[in-house]
């Protein structure tokens, strides 16, 4: 049990629970930040590209260990009051994982045809209403696999915690050997077991999801949604011509 909640509830959540809660609220709040790191990224806006650029490079650049020591001393510094290892860890994963969803969602958005772009500016959808209504819900449609990959990754990343003491899996495992003593392979290997068992589920969610998407793209799931993103009253100097009056 102290792998799986730590010492709930006659103490503080732990374990593989800690593990998930820390995955899941850093993938979430990350997105929306990678997100807009990847729209600057495309802007034809010099003064966002360039520091969206750096920003992703220096990011991916740095291993997350060298983040973690980072905010756990500099946030401290910066706010005049200490930070928990969990709030640490929380706002390092937001960071780090906002860099590579950055480049996940641009190449989403990148692997679209221009052809959805294109035809959404001559129904006379404006810059805002294209991304929003056509071309990011098919990216992140396609996105999907990327994203619970990512949430794996997410979740082998949180075990790096155990240096600043925060009390997720791993920590839990290190303190259930530092009890025993007389067997470190049985507990490390229940530890790896577990994070086999989750990720490989995981990771073959991704892949149905993969080719669930595959096939409904084959069936004309974009042209669906640029259809729900016209506009309700059309425009008489749209160029888009019926077919059969054609």
């Amino acid at each position: 049990m102290l792998l799986l909640v730590g010492q709930y509830p006659n103490g503080p959540l732990g374990g593989l629970a800690i593990t998930l809660v820390l995955s899941v609220l850093g993938l979430a709040l990350a997105f929306p930040l990678g997100v807009a790191l990847a729209l600057a990224r495309m802007s034809g806006f010099a003064w966002l590209r360039f520091p969206a650029a750096a920003v992703v490079y220096v990011v991916r650049g740095v291993p997350l260990l060298m983040f973690i020591f980072w905010v756990y001393f500099f946030v401290p510094v910066l706010t005049g009051r200490t930070v928990s290892g969990f709030t640490t860890m929380v706002i390092t994963l937001v960071i780090y994982q906002a860099a590579y969803l950055a480049e996940i969602v641009r190449a989403g958005i990148e692997g679209l045809p221009r052809g959805q772009t294109e035809a959404a500016r001559a129904m006379g959808l404006n810059y805002r209403q294209t991304m929003t209504k056509v071309v990011l819900p098919q990216a992140l449609y396609n996105m999907v696999p990327a994203l619970v990959s990512q949430f794996v990754s997410t979740i082998k990343e949180t075990s790096l915690g155990y240096v600043i003491s925060v009390n997720e899996v791993t920590f839990a495992a290190n303190q259930i050997n530092s009890s025993l003593m007389t067997q470190p392979f049985q507990v490390y290997f229940v530890l790896a077991a577990i994070y086999f068992c989750l990720c490989f589920s995981l990771t073959r969610l991704a892949r149905w999801l993969e080719h669930r998407i595959a096939t409904r793209r084959e069936g004309g799931f974009g042209g669906a949604v640029l259809a729900n993103a016209s506009p309700a009253t059309p425009t008489t100097s749209s160029p888009i011509v019926p077919k059969q009056a054609a």
